[in-house]
């Protein structure tokens, strides 16, 4: 009987891991779009800084990030306790966040000229060249600067992981919602410090193939190769993210209103309704179409939303800044 009850209460066990490791796939998946925009903001928040410094700035952000999610995620998980309402104006608000801030980058890209954007990067080289600047106060405003931008990201993460457990039970949200948490900051600062270490990689290589003992050889020629690669795939790497991160914001974002308003969920139903009884006769390329199309309204709510929040903020700017000079 004993025996019995312990292979009753491990298989019970089991269950619940699978249970609990099937939702922080699902909410992994939802997190991804701020996880790319967490990946690109923080490799180019420690771009800036000397070679040999790139990664104690890394590992200082991520001690950070990991002070943040441990206040933000007791709060979030107090939150789904005692007041279980407020995880949806939560999730909907981070969702709108999410196509704010996408929009904004793509109307910054819109407004900025390439000219001022030589300019940013040239500002940048003289400050670290500039032997009057304090690189230590400098490192330093970079670090608190990035774990800012990381507790606004974070908190993005933990309440769309969150919303995507709200039925489960407590046990299972603390467990879902703490490994999407540890998983998100390892993975994101591996990530960054991999990222941001490309170049001298490159760099590394060029040198050591470019050596009198190996200059001739094919090993040389393929460190070299390789070095190149690396030169040129880097910065590509960092414009792609960038540009990844920003889509994923509207997708993300988009589908978190979509699913929160009524009237925006039973449009996507009836479009999708609308393509797959217009499409019957093709049914591969139905298939296709319907898993496409809530992907394009997504983005499309989600640019309009950030197009929305955009307005509505340089509106309230506006006017408050009128107000101070007044």
């Amino acid at each position: 009987m004993a025996g019995a009850s312990l292979l009753t209460l491990i298989d019970k066990i089991a269950v619940v891991l699978d249970d609990v490791a099937l939702m922080t796939k699902v909410a992994a998946k939802k997190t991804a779009g701020v996880l790319g925009d967490d990946l690109a903001l923080n490799a180019q928040q420690v771009s800036g800084v000397k070679a040999e410094r790139e990664i104690p700035v890394v590992l200082a952000v991520a001690k950070g990030s990991a002070v943040n999610k441990l206040i933000l995620v007791p709060l979030a998980l107090a939150a789904s306790a005692f007041l279980p309402w407020i995880i949806t104006p939560l999730l909907m608000l981070g969702g709108a966040y999410l196509c704010f801030e996408g929009f904004e980058k793509v109307w910054h890209s819109f407004i900025v000229t390439d000219e001022e954007l030589r300019k940013e990067h040239r500002d940048a080289a003289k400050e670290l060249l500039d032997e009057t600047v304090d690189l230590v106060t400098l490192e330093q405003e970079k670090i608190k600067g990035a774990i800012r931008t990381d507790f606004i990201l974070s908190a993005e993460i933990i309440v769309i992981a969150l919303g995507t457990v709200q039925a489960a039970t407590f046990s299972q949200q603390v467990m879902v919602v703490s490994a999407i948490a540890a998983v998100m900051t390892i993975g994101v600062y591996g990530l960054v410090a991999a990222i941001v270490k490309l170049d001298d990689v490159g760099l590394y290589l060029l040198r050591a193939g470019s050596s009198k003992q190996v200059q001739n050889s094919f090993t040389g020629k393929v460190q070299r190769t390789l070095g190149r690669a690396l030169l040129s795939f880097a910065p590509k790497l960092m414009k792609s993210l960038a540009v990844i991160g920003t889509v994923a914001m509207f997708l993300v974002g988009g589908s978190i209103l979509v699913h929160g308003l009524a009237d925006a969920h039973h449009a996507l139903v009836a479009i999708e309704q609308m393509v797959g009884h217009s499409l019957t006769a093709w049914p591969s390329f139905q298939q296709l179409v319907i898993s496409l199309v809530p992907l394009i309204f997504d983005a499309l709510i989600g640019l309009i939303a950030g197009a929305i929040a955009l307005l509505v903020v340089s509106l309230v700017k506006k006017l408050f800044f009128r107000k101070a000079i007044g």
